[in-house]
């Protein structure tokens, strides 16, 4: 189901900046759409309260207009994400440059500049410790509802809660005798893939069909939850969730997202390769995949073992044993257990 799109404010601009953001979007998907009315929505509400007076894209300069648009996104209140505000400055900017072109105004493209995006900021991973999820997943159970139901699910698939609401009731496929697979449809990186299942995530999916209201259309997604639109859904997850973790008697903020991070971590020490674990996520760059997953001092110290414990390949793990002697991982004695490869 599409968001419903809300109004752009009463503005002289809205009628050139609402065709530029159609123009730019034209490729991308609906967020990306609703991503950039969003930014338009911004800018034409702050430019009508701070400077009534420019009404046209000819007033428009980057000193006092862009650049106090620049300083009242950082000022905003709760603060913004760094890549939230990037994102801002990019769409305004990428319109802009759309603008220059259509309208004729060269001038548009040099009002914002690539130094005006704000840095990504750098997050360590966030997966929940045992305990939270231990105690997280005892809660969704007793509680057995829908919601829990699909927030169990996002935390045995690693999907983000977007695909995750968007599956198809036909999800899953058989593989072989007791081997399943989930189809997680286009997500946030326009690709799809197959994810493999156990009986546990087969079940979930079961109950979650039982549990869509009889007067489900046949042929909608397998969460369809009966009312209002597809953004309301996911809200309601992230509240059930919260009341989860109340209940659990958790004191720290926990998101649906974290499920993602507890997944592919969970995967990884399980004896997942890395590049099974990117795949099973859904990520085009193996630095993605890295923000996701926390590696400790045990497992480097597993992965040390086992590489002892293949001397056929000790060719490659000699170069990676010392890598990590180098960054005092482990102790340059411990080399000298490596036995030479075999020719």
């Amino acid at each position: 189901m599409k968001r419903q799109r809300l109004p752009l404010p009463t503005h002289p601009l809205a009628r050139t900046f609402g065709p530029a953001s159609q123009s730019v979007t034209t490729s991308l998907g609906d967020s990306s759409v609703t991503a950039y009315r969003g930014t338009v929505r911004r800018f034409l509400t702050y430019l009508g309260a701070q400077f009534p007076e420019v009404d046209s894209l000819q007033q428009l300069r980057r000193d006092p207009p862009i650049l106090g648009w620049l300083a009242f996104l950082r000022a905003h209140q709760p603060t913004l994400a760094s890549i939230t505000r990037a994102n801002y400055v990019i769409a305004l900017r990428r319109m802009l440059e759309d603008l220059a072109w259509t309208q004729q105004l060269p001038h548009l493209t040099h009002l914002l500049d690539r130094d005006d995006v704000p840095r990504k900021e750098r997050h360590l991973p966030r997966p929940l410790t045992p305990e939270q999820d231990q105690l997280v997943q005892q809660e969704l159970l007793r509680r057995n509802d829908f919601a829990s139901n699909v927030l169990l699910l996002l935390r045995h698939t690693g999907m983000r809660i977007g695909e995750c609401v968007d599956l198809s009731i036909d999800c899953l496929r058989p593989l072989g005798p007791d081997q399943w697979a989930i189809h997680v449809p286009l997500g946030k990186l326009k690709t799809e893939r197959w994810v493999p299942v156990d009986s546990t995530v087969c079940q979930l999916v079961d109950r979650i069909r039982s549990l869509r209201p009889p007067t489900a259309p046949q042929q909608a997604d397998c969460c369809y939850p009966g009312h209002a639109a597809r953004y309301i859904l996911i809200r309601g997850l992230r509240a059930a969730l919260r009341e989860a973790v109340d209940a659990a008697g958790i004191s720290a903020r926990i998101v649906p997202h974290q499920f993602r991070h507890t997944s592919g971590t969970e995967m990884l020490r399980a004896g997942v390769s890395f590049a099974a674990v990117m795949k099973l996520l859904g990520h085009k760059s193996p630095h993605m995949t890295m923000e996701y997953l926390e590696i400790t001092q045990q497992d480097l110290q597993r992965e040390f073992q086992l590489a002892l414990s293949h001397p056929r390949s000790s060719a490659l793990n000699a170069t990676l044993l010392r890598l990590l002697a180098r960054c005092g991982f482990i102790e340059p004695g411990r080399l000298a257990n490596i036995r030479p490869a075999r020719s």
